[in-house]
């Protein structure tokens, strides 16, 4: 298979759902039209990249042609690298090209950004180069264009569209054409999209930030149909986004791995960018008079320091640190009128002292 010569950070860049189905599409119309089998499709991103995909199979079917391709997200594998995605084209005299998800293609079931509700979850940008590239390359022409993944349905359960409101499926997305290694800006606009359509759908009041999927049995009991948006190690990206956006009542839940970063202000939690959990422990046990420092700094863990706490009746500590989280909070938003509740958890003890 010939390869994207593209590299960032010594990684080799891949390319989106959406090329991976524009090189179907164009595949499929020059056999549909010329009985061609062409083997590679060049893409032109919008990204100002070119490169070539392979074309993994060919069909007719009466009046119909289908062809297929493999996406590859090059050393940033998701969920969908590998997954084969189809595009079934045939002839229309409707003067428009027309967009249709088969199966594995998932459908839009709550408001979002990418369109209406009940369409397939084909992405605009996508739609449009799609739509460009036919009525470049075969003027006069008009397709209707299905496209499906029969492992779609099964590869979806791992990604992130069951949150923004996509069922049944995988989504063609991709506006630049081509997936970055390691992209803190891809995992970012993720977050971002995630606060985007539970405001667009009433939900604004029901958000509750976590740092990853442990705490969700943990926030349904707390919370009454919590809409939960996982930030990662980007707590301080995500609750600016979600200010931005109007928000002004902030619920959090998470780890104390986490959390207790969380509470010296530290707003990226990532062990490569500050490693503050036992030092948060000393910090909140010194401002209540405590000082049983040599054991705390004995344990390898934030959790076993929690719950040396809560066994030895010293649980409010992480009482204080969840106020210590709320004040930082309207401290880094610069503003003391909001709303900030957090909570702490640890896998053993849970959530009540």
């Amino acid at each position: 298979m010939k390869k994207l010569e593209l590299y960032k950070n010594n990684l080799r860049c891949g390319y989106t759902t959406g090329s991976t189905a524009e090189a179907a599409v164009v595949a499929a119309c020059n056999l549909l039209l010329y009985g061609e089998k062409i083997k590679f499709v060049k893409i032109n991103t919008p990204s100002s990249y070119s490169f070539e995909i392979e074309i993994e199979s060919f069909e007719i079917r009466g009046n119909k042609a289908i062809a297929s391709a493999i996406k590859d997200g090059g050393d940033d594998k998701d969920a969908t690298s590998g997954l084969e995605i189809f595009a079934e084209l045939s002839e229309n005299n409707l003067g428009e090209n027309r967009f249709f998800g088969g199966k594995g293609i998932g459908i839009i079931k709550k408001k979002n950004l990418f369109g209406k509700i009940g369409d397939p979850a084909i992405n605009p940008m996508p739609r449009k180069m799609i739509d460009k590239r036919l009525r470049e390359d075969f003027p006069g022409h008009f397709f209707d264009i299905t496209i499906f993944a029969p492992r779609g349905e099964e590869v979806a359960k791992k990604t992130y569209n069951k949150n923004f409101g996509i069922e049944g499926g995988i989504s063609i997305i991709g506006t630049s054409g081509i997936v970055e290694p390691m992209s803190l800006d891809a995992l970012l606009k993720t977050i971002y999209i995630e606060i985007d359509t539970l405001i667009l759908n009433g939900e604004k009041d029901r958000i509750v930030f976590v740092p990853g999927s442990y705490g969700e049995r943990f926030a349904k009991d707390l919370f009454l149909n919590p809409s939960l948006v996982q930030v990662s190690n980007y707590m301080g990206d995500a609750l600016t986004y979600a200010y931005e956006k109007n928000v002004r009542d902030f619920k959090l839940l998470g780890h104390i791995g986490k959390f207790s970063k969380l509470a010296l202000g530290a707003f990226n939690t990532h062990n490569k960018v500050c490693d503050l959990r036992l030092e948060s422990f000393v910090y909140y046990m010194a401002k209540r008079g405590i000082y049983d420092f040599d054991t705390i700094e004995s344990f390898t863990s934030s959790e076993e320091a929690a719950n040396y706490l809560i066994e030895n009746s010293m649980g409010f500590i992480l009482d204080d640190m969840e106020r210590g989280i709320e004040k930082r909070i309207k401290t880094y938003l610069k503003d003391d009128d909001i709303k900030v509740r957090a909570y702490i958890y640890t896998m053993e003890k849970g959530i009540k002292r």
